[in-house]
């Protein structure tokens, strides 16, 4: 696993875990999936009922996978096995990753303006300098718009742990960690 790999999964281990206690439970995902759907204005019920049934999948193959201890919570450690087997999770991520571009195209066009990229990476609880950049990093077009597939592929790059210099690596800049 690579050094911006590590700092990915931990980012994103401190974020999911929403109430801060120091490790992921069900309620992390209802309190991560309600900030995320209250952001989703425009979208349609089947978008935000989509998204929050990622969510709960999030969770569920999280558990399934990982709870090597079953105490119905997932530690740091036992996360980090989610990057370091990427195969088990590749579908539930790519399920994730669709729901929450979904959120972020709610006219369907293919394209996702910065705004509401901005608003939904917020509510997940990345930094507003580091959504900018991350934006940027996916070459948005001149009316500061990018396509909702360049969005799920970089989703999915995220968990990937042999990549480096990818566009999440952004996420990272400049978080504690």
């Amino acid at each position: 696993m690579t050094t911006e790999a590590d700092r990915r999964v931990a980012l994103v281990f401190s974020l999911f875990d929403a109430n801060a206690n120091g490790v992921l439970e069900a309620d992390d995902f209802e309190i991560m999936a309600d900030r995320v759907i209250r952001e989703a204005h425009a979208s349609g019920q089947a978008a935000k009922d989509a998204m929050r049934a990622a969510f709960r999948r999030y969770w569920r193959t999280l558990l399934t996978e990982l709870d090597e201890n079953g105490d119905g919570e997932i530690s740091f450690e036992e996360f980090t096995a989610c990057v370091l087997s990427p195969e088990r999770f590749d579908e539930t991520v790519a399920v994730f990753a669709e729901a929450l571009a979904a959120l972020g195209d709610p006219d369907g066009d293919g394209l996702i303006e910065r705004p509401l990229f901005m608003a939904l990476m917020t509510a997940i609880g990345f930094e507003p300098a580091n959504i900018d950049a991350l934006f940027d990093a996916f070459d948005p077009s001149d009316g500061d718009r990018i396509r909702v597939e360049t969005w799920v592929a970089g989703i999915k790059d995220y968990y990937a742990p042999g990549k480096a210099g990818i566009p999440g690596d952004h996420l990272t800049v400049g978080t504690a960690v």
